[in-house]
């Protein structure tokens, strides 16, 4: 038996493209394993995180988000999507705003932490400070969302001040990503 609202389709997040009636499963990102992961792959990963929002899994779709914010968009020929689509910083505060009765959202807060710490690869700065931001989102959203104070006293971890998250985000963002990241802190 299913519980109420449970036929109900959840609004689509305002802040990612319409995907109309597909699914776009995270499965689709596997193309682009071994390729650029560029303008193409960051709009393939917005339609994953709009389909998982949809299909009532929030927390996927924050993942779905963090893959798009770790593209590589430095060119100039990236300047079309990001002007219709700019850092999802705005989508991932809605959708931690959101409380439609849908699926798993975690702890937003914890999440966040453990991907800046735990950074790797390419780009480590751009997409550590973006991790930093989503988190100073999480904490201003929901500040009952709990650190993983474990993680913290067995690390060292020292929480960033929002100024040194504003710093970071200026300094290794797209030029005006730190407007977005405001933008989604007064949504």
């Amino acid at each position: 038996m299913s519980a109420p609202g449970d036929s109900v389709m959840p609004v689509p997040c305002p802040h990612l493209p319409d995907i109309g009636v597909d699914s776009h499963p995270a499965s689709r990102l596997a193309a682009y394993r071994d390729g650029e992961r560029g303008a193409d792959f960051y709009r393939q990963a917005l339609h994953c995180g709009q389909s998982r929002w949809l299909e009532k899994l929030p927390a996927q779709a924050l993942l779905m988000l963090n893959r798009a914010m770790g593209a590589s968009l430095c060119h100039r020929r990236d300047a079309t999507v990001l002007a219709d689509h700019p850092i999802p910083y705005q989508a991932v505060g809605w959708i931690l705003r959101r409380d439609d009765g849908g699926g798993f959202l975690g702890n937003p807060r914890r999440h966040y932490q453990h991907l800046a710490t735990r950074m790797s690869g390419w780009d480590i700065e751009r997409r550590t400070a973006r991790a930093w931001a989503c988190w100073v989102l999480a904490k201003h959203v929901n500040p009952a969302w709990e650190a993983d104070h474990v993680q913290i006293a067995r690390e060292g971890i020292v929480e960033p001040a929002f100024e040194t998250v504003h710093a970071a985000v200026v300094a290794h963002g797209l030029p005006g990503e730190h407007l977005e990241w405001q933008a989604a802190l007064k949504m």
